[in-house]
């Protein structure tokens, strides 16, 4: 039966790439999908862009067996600023600038609004390289789940990804994103609410749950509790930080912005976001929270519990969900059931996959091809950026073959970390506020890619990728105001910003 589900969705998807790929008529529609994307379609879309397998799998698990309950905060934060802030506040001026300003891709907003070449090429390339180890945790997390429920090879379970989401987006676009997205957004909602059933059930129910988690062969003091204790509060807050103000300066997420249809769409979407992120987002960490529960139920084939593996290092915090999700024994989710939620997670990831080529390859035809070649012509530019979506899909399929063997949560963490931290400012002052200096926004971008990554390398320890990803998210928001009020505008630069807020 999980087979049957498997070729159904897989046949869908071809069916939606066949519908769309005869409307890609020209660039704007396959990178924007000609900037009339619906309510429904773009807050779906955006949701199954933010929750793949990385959040489900990588950080629920790991996040919930580390803290317990307090790891719904990673849910709470995902909701209430991944989502409501990101599209309460920022949707509306983003899409409004991003037309005034003619850009569909960040290096090219940032080139206009700061008339800055140095950071069109600069925002490119952190782009570029980034994005590549996010996409391997992508593939990571999805390539996890798909050997325990199907007990396929994982080499083949990535590669046979890699090449879906190629063939996806070489045909279809952004468009054809959308429309899947807002189905494959139902499939999750189906998906994750079953699994927390199924989880709490097997846990003992909620109070019997919580009341194991505070039994110390199980878990120990404090793991009940909503607050994290002091030991771990920092890691938690700063993971939750990164997950959630990390996706305002996102590229593959400010994109949905720049497609969506006019200011009325802004404000349904902004709604259907948020109880979007806090069903998934909330039932993921929730369901990851009884991790440590649950695992101590099921025995492990080298006798002793699969919880005891996983305290003793032989099994890796990654495979924490995977292995609840398919366990008969305790959790016993049917067969079918199964089949729905690991086509829940291909769904999830392929929308993240995705976008995330979809964002590095426009990046690469538009802002650095385009500087080349400038009077390329546009069914040259949409051949090329179909050609560099498959080049991206293998790129990064490369990179997860190289780092097999690295926790999903810290290829997330550094991705989100240099990106965001080099982007976030630069992005929000630059939509909000006119007094924001090219100085100002390219000191910024810099340090805040500095601060994120010179930890992490120089210690070799990626356990602080995601405290230095906050503190360059941070730093940044304090460095590019301070730059510049003391760097004052020059006459130049009023033009383009009165192109950029329309007077």
């Amino acid at each position: 039966m999980k087979m049957v589900i498997l070729v159904a969705y897989v046949v869908m998807m071809i069916v939606v790439i066949a519908m769309t790929a005869r409307k890609n008529l020209s660039l704007n529609d396959f990178l924007l999908g000609g900037r009339n994307v619906g309510p429904w379609l773009s807050a779906f879309s955006y949701g199954a862009s933010y929750f793949s397998a990385v959040i489900i799998v990588g950080y629920a698990g790991s996040t919930g067996w580390t803290n317990g309950t307090s790891a719904v905060w990673g849910g709470i934060g995902n909701a209430v600023i991944g989502s409501l802030l990101a599209w309460g506040f920022l949707a509306k001026p983003a899409r409004m600038m991003a037309e005034r300003l003619d850009v569909g891709t960040i290096p090219s907003f940032f080139e206009k609004r700061y008339d800055s070449k140095f950071l069109k090429i600069f925002s490119s390339l952190i782009i570029f390289v980034f994005l590549l180890p996010y996409s391997a945790s992508v593939y990571k997390g999805l390539g996890n789940m798909f050997e325990k429920a199907y007990g396929f090879d994982y080499t083949w379970c990535v590669i046979i990804i890699a090449l879906l989401s190629a063939v996806y987006l070489f045909a279809g676009g952004y468009k054809a994103t959308a429309i899947t997205d807002f189905i494959q957004g139902c499939i999750m909602l189906v998906g994750i609410t079953t699994v927390v059933i199924y989880i709490v059930r097997a846990a003992g129910g909620i109070s019997g749950g919580l009341a194991a988690l505070e039994d110390p062969a199980i878990g120990g003091v404090g793991m009940s509790s909503l607050f994290p204790t002091k030991d771990k509060a920092t890691a938690l807050y700063s993971n939750v930080l990164l997950t959630s103000l990390g996706v305002l300066g996102m590229p593959q997420m400010i994109h949905k912005f720049f497609a969506i249809k006019d200011a009325t769409s802004v404000k349904r979407a902004t709604v259907i976001s948020t109880a979007f992120a806090f069903i998934i987002a909330g039932g993921a960490y929730f369901a990851g929270s009884f991790g440590r529960v649950v695992l101590a139920k099921i025995a492990s084939p080298t006798g002793g519990t699969m919880a005891d593996m996983v305290n003793s290092g032989a099994m890796s915090m990654d495979l924490i969900v995977p292995t609840m999700l398919t366990d008969s024994t305790v959790v016993g989710i049917p067969d079918a059931l199964q089949g729905l939620f690991v086509v829940l997670l291909l769904s999830a990831s392929i929308s993240t996959l995705t976008s995330l080529v979809l964002s590095s390859s426009s990046v690469i035809t538009l802002d650095l091809l385009g500087s080349i070649v400038p009077k390329l012509k546009q069914s040259s530019q949409t051949l090329v950026m179909r050609l560099l979506c498959v080049a991206f899909v293998a790129f990064s399929l490369v990179i997860n073959f190289l780092l097999q063997d690295t926790p999903i949560v810290s290829l997330m963490s550094l991705s989100w970390g240099t990106i965001a931290g080099a982007f976030l400012a630069p992005y929000l002052y630059g939509l909000l506020w006119r007094g924001v200096t090219k100085t100002g926004a390219i000191t910024g971008a810099i340090c805040g890619a500095l601060i994120s990554l010179i930890p992490p390398l120089v210690t070799g320890d990626m356990s602080l990728a995601p405290l230095s990803g906050c503190a360059a998210m941070i730093l940044g928001l304090v460095i590019v105001p301070v730059v510049s009020i003391v760097t004052k505008a020059a006459p130049l630069e009023q033009k383009h910003i009165v192109a950029a807020f329309g007077e």
